[in-house]
């Protein structure tokens, strides 16, 4: 797949594509009730179709311009800062950032910083809850390995959650990628782990809530 194929697919603002059907099924269940004059079960589904309008949301973000600081991928918040091996592409040492989205999120993620993809895997696994320390192992995840001009690697996945159960990823291995644009998105609750450089400079805590493709997580030395 091509670099201008899947920015194509990542162009559906304010609201994500992979939303649409989501939507249009309460959207036309409200319809009939309403029509057939249940107009609490009308109201229900309305309710519904609207949480699932605020769910797909696909804000614009600004993101920021100085040299070596890496956006967050997700919007949620950062449960864990961990020094770790990051076995899947890179066999060294890194620091873990993992960032928890709740329902209430925007589930559509953002490129931490430029570069070019290396690596991409997809894993078949469980749906514990993706704020579970297992849920990094065990759980439906993809990964992204970026390789900035800078010679910086970084490696990004995609964890599906207790109720997710479907993650998009639209860049394949040469795309050359961009700070803050969006790559994929996981459907309802789930989480997302950053591996960054051991010597970056981190500006976030365990506890900090983060907007994705904005805030800034670490910088690059």
């Amino acid at each position: 797949m091509s670099s201008g194929d899947f920015r194509q697919k990542s162009r559906h603002i304010p609201f994500a594509r992979e939303g649409i059907p989501y939507v249009l099924a309460p959207a036309f269940v409200t319809l009939i009730m309403a029509i057939l004059g249940h107009s609490i079960l009308a109201w229900l589904f309305l309710l519904t179709t609207l949480f699932v309008g605020h769910f797909f949301r696909d804000p614009e973000r600004v993101a920021p311009t100085g040299d070596g600081e890496v956006v967050a991928p997700a919007d949620g918040k950062v449960v864990a800062i961990e020094k770790v091996l990051e076995g899947r592409f890179l066999k060294q040492p890194c620091l873990r950032i993992s960032i928890f989205l709740s329902v209430f999120d925007v589930h559509v993620n953002r490129v931490p910083y430029s570069g070019v993809v290396q690596g991409a895997y997809y894993q078949k696994g469980k749906y514990l809850a993706a704020n579970l320390p297992r849920a990094s192992r065990e759980n439906e995840q993809s990964w992204l390995w970026i390789r900035t001009d800078g010679e910086h690697d970084l490696v990004v996945s995609q964890i599906a959650g207790l109720i997710a159960r479907r993650i998009v990823c639209w860049p394949t291995v040469g795309d050359r990628v961009l700070r803050a644009e969006r790559f994929g998105m996981i459907r309802f609750g789930s989480r997302t782990d950053l591996y960054v450089p051991v010597s970056s400079d981190l500006l976030v805590a365990k506890g900090d809530r983060v907007c994705g493709g904005e805030t800034v997580l670490c910088r690059l030395k």
